[in-house]
């Protein structure tokens, strides 16, 4: 009889065995640093009304979600972003709280992305959210706590970049420049294509400084020790407050102990609309990708009904995998300790020892011995899955121990 074998959609795939252990472990121990930190979870619903994730609130375009429709013919999408979702909850539930709200999360986003690009459709994400505080110190606090949540995942070797969204808006704003011009300008920079940038503002009319400071935005990266300098150059207050504001962060992550991991790049530019003010990535080797992004969204809770200041981020789990795995990091795994074998005369006997072992805490396999099956044949099994010990119930009562 032939076989068809069934294959999951492009862009998808299945995580199990040993992988999947890795996984869960690694998301475990994100979660807890965020709960040291007070943070407490939340979920939201896997699909949403279109509505949520509209131009001005979402991160994708209309064309990259998953859409379909209930029997009432409302529009509705696979989540493909959580930050709205959250937005959307806060203001909901948390409407007349005054006091921050702190919350984090373990979901999965869909989007639709072009199979060229060569990236998964669907993603796993573990993030937080500070809602209800403007200050510097809890843009400090997100970025210290990403950190921590890498280091906890295993990472020794991880950069954090930290840009301003002002900053740039502030420069444009005083050129006068169209959305479109922008929009071009801003996919420029975030390209790091300095003869794109010289030819677009040469064709611009602003004064020398100001021409200046935007042919210098792509190479605005590394140390914050370049941020003083330009302070010098810039005119427009915007921007002025967005360097401060980075150089105040980077203070207060002194006292965080965090502040050797983290850099400046002021040509980051987020596709993100919704991003007001500082925003960020993590970075590692072994992956293209970014592994962290996160921002300040002071407007879109707003949008929702809720005036409420807001600053967050997302992990990308898989990409923070695929990282760990070629870095070649340990993740310790909680192993079933024992797989009880045991003959048919021996099942009451066994079932017995099995409840025991559990009642103190010990994990077991209870398996019926196949006729046929060799002990090398369990021992090959207990080592795919990671088993530790072997014990053997005879039909006679005899038991039998072994380490794999």
């Amino acid at each position: 009889m032939k076989i068809n074998l069934l294959h999951t959609p492009e862009g998808v795939r299945d995580i199990y065995n040993g992988e999947c252990a890795r996984k869960l472990a690694v998301q475990s121990r994100i979660s807890k640093a965020f709960h040291r930190y007070g943070y407490q979870d939340i979920e939201t619903p896997t699909f949403e009304f279109f509505d949520i994730f509209n131009k001005e609130r979402g991160s994708v375009s209309s064309q990259e979600m998953f859409k379909f429709f209930d029997r009432d013919n409302n529009t509705l999408v696979l989540r493909p972003d959580v930050t709205p979702a959250i937005a959307r909850c806060v203001a909901r539930y948390y409407m007349d709280e005054t006091v921050p709200v702190r919350l984090c999360y373990r979901e999965r986003t869909f989007i639709n992305n072009s199979s060229y690009q060569g990236r998964l459709k669907e993603n796993t994400q573990t993030g937080a959210e500070l809602i209800g505080d403007d200050s510097a110190d809890a843009d400090a606090e997100m970025i210290a706590m990403v950190v921590d949540a890498l280091k906890s995942a295993g990472l020794k070797e991880f950069q954090v970049e930290l840009g301003q969204v002002d900053f740039f808006r502030g420069l444009v704003e005083e050129a006068g420049m169209d959305e479109q011009t922008q929009e071009t300008l801003r996919e420029l920079i975030e390209n790091k294509n300095h003869f794109g940038v010289e030819e677009l503002i040469a064709e611009q009319d602003m004064p020398d400084g100001l021409r200046r400071v935007f042919l210098k935005l792509p190479e605005l990266f590394g140390g914050f020790e370049m941020l003083s300098d330009l302070l010098g150059q810039i005119t427009n207050e915007r921007s002025r407050q967005a360097i401060e504001r980075l150089i105040k962060v980077r203070q207060i992550l002194e006292d965080y102990g965090a502040a050797g991991y983290v850099t400046c790049d002021l040509g980051m530019l987020s596709n993100y609309n919704y991003y007001t003010g500082i925003i960020f990535k993590a970075y590692t080797y072994g992956t293209g990708d970014y592994i962290v992004n996160g921002g300040r969204y002071d407007k879109l809770l707003c949008q929702f009904g809720k005036d409420a200041a807001a600053v967050g981020f997302a992990i990308v789990v898989d990409q923070l995998m695929l990282a760990l795995a070629r870095q070649n990091v340990e993740i310790p795994l909680a192993v079933t300790q024992t797989l009880l074998l045991y003959e048919p005369a021996a099942r009451e006997d066994a079932v017995r020892t099995a409840a025991e072992m559990r009642g103190r805490g010990e994990s077991v396999c209870l398996m019926l011995r196949k006729r046929g099956m060799k002990p090398e044949d369990y021992k090959d099994y207990a080592r795919r899955n990671g088993i530790a010990r072997i014990c053997y119930l005879a039909e006679n009562g005899g038991k039998e121990t072994c380490v794999v």
